[in-house]
């Protein structure tokens, strides 16, 4: 009996495409998922993925499927911190030491 492993595999993009075409072009998805040592329900879902939103099947983990909404999020973060900065320093200022 073996145990589950507590570390979860990470496949890149091109590795999901190319397993994908590998089992559509041999036409058994069991075997080439047994090959490539992917779970053939991993390798089902990824080949569904890729039917339904061919430009961007594989978004990943924590990152949006819009990279110009990702974009804005970091510069919204970035402005906020600046922001507080801007705050702090203006307090300073206006508060002479006594």
């Amino acid at each position: 009996m073996s145990k589950p492993s507590s570390e979860r595999r990470v496949y890149t993009d091109e590795f999901k495409r190319e397993a994908v075409r590998l089992a559509q072009e041999r036409g058994n998805l069991v075997q080439t998922a047994r090959e490539l040592g992917v779970n053939e329900t991993v390798l089902q879902r990824w080949k569904k993925a890729l039917q339904q939103q061919p430009e961007n099947p594989f978004p990943g983990q924590g990152h949006p499927a819009d990279p110009e909404r990702a974009r804005l999020e970091r510069e919204l973060a970035r402005l906020r911190e600046e922001n507080a900065i801007l705050k702090k320093a203006v307090g300073s200022f206006t508060n002479p030491s006594r």
